[in-house]
């Protein structure tokens, strides 16, 4: 049976109605339909227009209602105050789908906002999905479909191109035509009130015309689902991103155009890469990416070798590459002997390989060969610049050649215009990538080889720390609550290291004096030397109010500091309320650096994880990175890596290695916190300390806030962490200890085992074939999941040491957000022992605890045992209308 995408009529229309056909020359109604007739549409096409007998030979109706069949999708090119009632008429027709063309909604003022709420409400009552409104409509080309007001329709191609912006989808296509690049869909999405990015890239994920996806974001209306949906897409296809706005006066403006929030760039960013995108900047590095894709660049790390035949152009490149992050290759010495073997005796002997003004094709040929086979090598930036003895179009033809058997990306750059015009048509030809200058050949090699690395932190699922101590989250919880009851956001030092010491991270203990006395006593307990600070609600940098005093050595030094403390920020901050003077040892770390690890809270992608250099400096420094919750091993040393400071960690002058691991448990416990404690809006750990010995958090703030309860205790997060709480054990009647739990990426080698050795029968009714290994592709798509929308549980057991998979069941919730699929499949000498019904109580009560209605399952009319199963299990079964080979199941979750 195939599975029809909600989108489908839609994306794949058999029927388009016009309404608001026009014959009037260049209005709205008539550039729609000449750009359906002169695609030469597939489908039935009809024109709704109570002001016409036809148009352009198409018959037209009044109205919607009057259309003799009922319509996939209509295409709604009138007034924004006419358009509900359109959407009334539609309901009552069948209408599957509608575009809104139209603007005058949600960016033109209040009264847009509520007839844009009041279309939507009407869509939904009557079931019709609904793309828009002010947007420039979808073509795909395949279908012969252009229901768009654009000047000019696009090719047939693999790119499917997704944006807020309908200009910008405009310009694409203008581009696009001579450049010979084409698309298996465009999509506008207006301002998306209702399908919106995540629907699309579903849709695009499944599309076997679709082998790459373009987007050009303004903003994200559902943090969650984007990332659901964009980590989905990046599995399987190269997916490349323009986002706009990435500056405050910016994003005014799209707040004016899409209506979408905005959030930090910062942490956009960090979600592109935790997703697996491509980020590009402008519409040039996306038209190059482009041609790239159409030459099958398969990136294998970052560091680039550049071949020139004139030194400045390759300082030119190198300048770039070292802008912006991109490591030149250094060579090895087998690497240098084969070049030094082909090229004159003069050559730079180092990256970038200058091989001279008088170089000719065999020269090029020899060098580009020796660099692209060497080990440190991922890909080659060729350059020249046409001089006396050098023939640019023989040099291209021999690069030509070499690309063609090359297992990595090569990049040309043929600078100058009337000598190398020969070499760029051939170049363009031969699909290689191709520039004028220097250095956005370098961002293309940048852009691709960024897909590398973001391949691998978008295969990071992060679990629990379960191996180690675990948290107290209980008392953490009663801390936050207690300052709530109290009407306090912002807890004091001691509460905010409480929790810090409920999460196991080292802390310097902290007690507050309320005169100066009880200060003396307190220093005392402690141990001199100690520490002395302020503490006040007001107050958030202590030391810019001197309320900071480090190395305190006598108790007499206590009691005239706590005076002093007191006066000073009195002085500067008169209305300050001062609870005490808080006392804390004095940490004396003489191998230590302070770091500052911070969480904060983006209005679009919830909470997020800051790393960098602490201190009094941390603001001026702005070394700082960011990073979406959860994070593991992997994704902590990224973010580390990515920071200058990580430079001064390891051995530092006369200073020794910090201790790392003790570094990275602080990152993964921010994480936990971040994941269990959804109150948390802000906190800073600064300084935090680290040397050789480990790390201890001297100072720390948190500000807290209600947050109202959930069926999802991660729906703060736009990633949703590893629910390593859902696991449990089953013992079997004969003793037998199986362990249930969710599925994660590490267990790709336990299922393609698993799959192999269950019989022909097992496959051929789980799978509807006897394939002998799991395809790759379907490996990522059974183990990488996305676990707010789908979940998959696999029963192990321990043999000899290793895990051994017996079972696995899972279910992925359909796109009306009431229903899910499921499947389960046991090992064969694992059935008839009570598996297979232990693995869906436990799948059937995560769905139901998710608030899902109904769970559906699609078994064949041949497979009697799982039939009479399911009914076992309370499915209520029925024949599929569209196919007598196939049963359907429901099972009521809510009752």
């Amino acid at each position: 049976m195939k599975e029809t995408h909600y989108l489908t009529p839609l994306l794949e229309p058999r029927s388009v109605g016009i309404i608001g056909a026009s014959e009037r020359e260049g209005s709205l109604g008539d550039v729609l339909v000449r750009n359906m007739l002169d695609a030469g549409y597939k489908g039935k096409l009809f024109a709704i227009n109570p002001k016409h007998e036809s148009v352009r030979g198409i018959a037209c109706y009044k109205s919607v209602e009057d259309v003799p069949q009922r319509l996939d999708l209509v295409v709604i090119a009138v007034r924004a105050e006419k358009v509900l009632a359109i959407l009334d008429a539609c309901g009552r027709a069948g209408v599957k789908a509608a575009i809104l063309l139209s603007a005058g909604f949600s960016e033109a003022g209040p009264r847009g906002a509520l007839l844009e709420r009041q279309a939507v409400d009407a869509a939904q009552r009557h079931r019709i999905r609904l793309l828009g409104p002010n947007c420039l409509g979808i073509i795909r080309p395949q279908l012969g479909l252009n229901a768009t007001f654009a000047h000019t329709c696009a090719q047939k191609g693999s790119i499917g191109l997704i944006s807020q912006s309908g200009a910008l989808c405009a310009a694409i296509l203008d581009w696009a035509k001579p450049n010979n690049v084409g698309f298996s869909a465009v999509v506008s999405l207006g301002t998306s009130s209702d399908i919106d990015f995540g629907d699309v890239l579903e849709y695009m994920i499944s599309d076997p015309r679709t082998e790459s996806i373009f987007l050009y974001v303004e903003g994200i209306r559902d943090a969650r689902r984007f990332m659901s949906a964009l980590r989905g897409a990046a599995r399987v296809k190269p997916v490349l991103l323009i986002k706009a706005g990435r500056h405050p006066e910016a994003s005014r403006a799209i707040l004016s155009h899409s209506a979408a929030p905005i959030g930090d760039d910062a942490v956009f960013d960090a979600a592109l890469r935790r997703a697996g995108v491509i980020r590009l900047y402008n519409l040039g590095q996306l038209f190059a990416a482009a041609n790239a894709l159409f030459s099958h660049f398969r990136p294998r790390g970052n560091r680039l070798a550049v071949i020139t035949n004139g030194g400045g152009p390759g300082i030119m490149a190198a300048d770039r590459a070292a802008d912006i992050g991109i490591p030149l290759s250094e060579f090895t010495e087998g690497t240098m002997e084969k070049l030094n073997a082909v090229l004159p005796a003069n050559w730079s002997r180092g990256n970038p390989v200058d091989i001279l003004g008088d170089a000719d094709a065999e020269r090029y040929g020899k060098a580009v060969k020796a660099t692209l086979e060497g080990p440190n090598v991922d890909g080659v930036l060729v350059m020249l610049t046409p001089q006396g003895m050098t023939n640019p179009s023989a040099v291209a033809d021999a690069l030509i050649e070499i690309e063609k058997t090359a297992d990595k990306p090569v990049v040309a750059c043929w600078m100058g215009e009337e000598l190398v015009t020969e070499s760029r048509q051939k170049f363009s030809a031969a699909g290689i990538p191709h520039f004028r200058t220097p250095e956005p050949a370098v961002e293309l090699f940048s852009h691709i080889s960024a897909y590398y690395r973001n391949q691998k932190l978008l295969m990071q699922t992060p679990s629990s720390l379960s191996h180690l101590s675990p948290p107290s989250i209980e008392s953490a919880r009663l801390v936050i609550e207690m300052a709530l009851s109290e009407r306090r956001k912002k807890l004091n030092e001691m509460e905010s290291k409480a929790l810090l010491a409920a999460f196991r991270i080292p802390i310097a203990q902290t007690v507050v004096a309320r005169s100066a006395a009880e200060a003396m006593v307190l220093a005392a307990e402690i141990g001199l030397p100690v520490v002395m600070k302020i503490d006040s609600p007001s107050i958030v940098h202590k030391s810019d109010v001197g309320g900071v005093r480090l190395n305190i050595r006598s108790l007499v030094a206590v009691r005239s500091t706590y005076q002093e403390i007191l006066d000073e920020v009195k002085r500067v901050q008169p209305d300050a309320v001062i609870n005490g003077i808080a006392i804390e040892p004095m940490i004396q770390k003489r191998n230590g650096r302070e770091l500052v690890v911070g969480v904060r809270r983006d209005p679009v992608f919830g909470p997020v994880i800051t790393f960098g250099e602490g201190g009094n400096l941390v603001e001026a420094n702005r070394d700082v990175a960011v990073a979406l919750p959860p994070l593991n091993n992997y994704l902590v040393k990224d973010m580390i890596r990515s920071t200058r400071i990580y430079h001064r960690l390891g051995e530092f002058r006369h200073l020794p290695s910090i201790d790392m691991t003790a570094l990275e448990l602080v990152l993964l416990r921010v994480s936990e916190m971040v994941c269990e404690l959804p109150w948390i809006n802000e906190m800073e750990i600064n300084p935090l300390i680290v040397d050789e010995n480990g790390a201890v958090a001297v100072d720390a703030s948190i500000i807290v806030d209600n947050v109202s309860p959930t069926a999802d205790r991660y729906d703060h997060m736009a990633i949703h962490p590893y629910p390593s709480h859902l696991t449990q054990t089953w013992i079997v009647p004969d003793g037998t200890t199986v362990t249930i739990r969710p599925i994660k990426p590490e267990d790709a080698d336990l299922e393609v085992e698993f799959v192999r050795n269950l019989s022909s029968e097992t496959k051929y009714y789980r799978f509807m074939n006897t394939m002998r290994e799991l395809p790759p592709a379907m490996v990522a798509r059974l183990t990488q999941i996305d676990y707010d929308r789908e979940m998959a549980f696999v029963a192990t057991l321990e043999v000899d040491g290793a895990e051994k998979e017996i079972g696995v069941c899972r279910y992925a919730v359909n796109p009306d957000g009431e229903s899910c699929e499921f499947a389960v499949v046991v090992a064969d000498d694992w059935q008839h022992r009570g598996l297979a019904r232990k693995l869906m109580g436990v799948l059937i009560e995560t769905a139901r605890s998710r608030g899902i209605a109904y769970m559906n399952g699609v078994f064949l009319s041949n497979n009697e045992r799982m039939l009479k199963f399911v009914q076992k299990l309370g499915f209520v079964l029925s024949n599929d209308p569209e196919d007598n080979t196939v049963k359907l199941g429901v099972l009521s979750l809510q009752d």
